[in-house]
């Protein structure tokens, strides 16, 4: 009886240790995980335009919700931060109609294509001067019409989504 008392103390001990240890280490985690995370990512303004070239070679940005479907023309989005100007790592996941012909970034950037092939999941980090992130698409001949829709995300959380319409350009 003594040698099976003896055994249940050295389970019961064994336990209370491993129980102590592993909630250690799980308090150390959120310790660190907030001493790394400790600013709040603030918007200010988030907006979906295409950019556009005047004679001069000047680019600007204009607010829209439709992109004309030629080939060679940008789209996408801006994020003004608040008190940010630090490096900022974010998560766009773009979400097509319908299958593009090919998917393909300039600069062979971290880009993830879903199963059914109508979404990608681009991965980045960048400076925010002035506190603004942005990300821009080309329009390419194989892209579809139709209705497409991008969710911007920091540190999981969404800061951003935007709807909008690649249209197929007016006749003249």
């Amino acid at each position: 009886m003594r040698v099976k008392n003896l055994a249940y103390g050295i389970v019961l001990s064994s336990c209370w240790l491993t129980s102590w240890v592993v909630s250690s280490f799980a308090v150390n985690d959120v310790v660190s995980s907030n001493q790394i995370n400790t600013k709040t990512i603030t918007v200010n303004q988030a907006e979906f335009g295409v950019l556009r070239d005047d004679r001069n070679g000047k680019t600007s940005f204009v607010p829209t919700t439709k992109v004309p479907h030629q080939e060679g023309n940008r789209y996408g989005w801006r994020i003004q931060l608040k008190d940010n100007q630090n490096e900022v790592t974010w998560k766009e996941v773009l979400r097509l109609p319908k299958l593009p012909e090919t998917w393909s970034t300039s600069s062979g950037e971290n880009l993830l294509i879903s199963a059914d092939g109508m979404e990608a999941v681009t991965k980045r980090t960048q400076s925010a001067k002035k506190g603004v992130i942005e990300n821009f698409w080309t329009v390419a001949s194989g892209d579809p019409t139709g209705k497409h829709a991008i969710a911007v995300y920091i540190d999981n959380r969404r800061v951003g989504f935007f709807e909008f319409e690649v249209v197929s350009p007016k006749k003249k």
